[in-house]
């Protein structure tokens, strides 16, 4: 049905389904974040909540490097008809956490400490599927270092980022493993 108003066009509605990430999220604590995240792109573990509410997902785990796959959608415009920088932002900010999870051993944690955006290119839909890549560059004891970029169907960089993200130990009592260095 269409609004008569100027401006607006049919409506359009999204429905999102995620499974309760607890179950999964105790399943970090058994598992290295390499087996976790690899469980996840395998179908073997629900994705988190976030990855269905924007429609991203999976499509390569390695030690230190992970890629994301994303179709822009309508829902994640902004007023002026562009992919919202914070969708790109979180995608980013995303590739690089779990860049980092992969060389976690199981019960280790990260957060985010800051993450410097650069957009190059603004995103529609006909950009195409969107491809994110992130990297650990640097791995420290306490701080690892990361690089994110992702580019559209036609290769070109959309957006890229960099991240210092803090590596905390597990709780008292869980899983003691020290994260892998190389």
């Amino acid at each position: 049905m269409s609004d008569e108003r100027p401006g607006w066009g049919a409506e359009s509605s999204l429905t999102v389904t995620w499974n309760d990430p607890k179950p999964a999220l105790a399943l970090v604590q058994t598992m290295s974040g390499l087996q976790y995240l690899r469980g996840i792109a395998a179908g073997e573990l629900p994705p988190p909540p976030i990855a269905m509410l924007l429609g991203m997902g999976i499509s390569s785990v390695e030690d230190g490097e992970v890629t994301f796959t994303i179709d822009p959608h309508a829902s994640h415009y902004n007023p002026i008809g562009v992919v919202h920088g914070g969708v790109l932002s979180t995608v980013l900010d995303t590739v690089a956490g779990c860049a980092v999870h992969s060389t976690l051993q199981a019960g280790w944690g990260y957060t985010s400490i800051d993450l410097n955006v650069s957009y190059l290119r603004g995103v529609t839909l006909d950009s195409g599927l969107l491809t994110f890549t992130g990297r650990v560059i640097k791995r420290g004891r306490r701080v690892m270092f990361t690089t994110a970029e992702g580019v559209d169907a036609a290769g070109n960089i959309v957006a890229t980022a960099t991240s210092s993200l803090l590596v905390m130990e597990p709780p008292p009592g869980e899983e003691r493993g020290v994260h892998r260095r190389t």
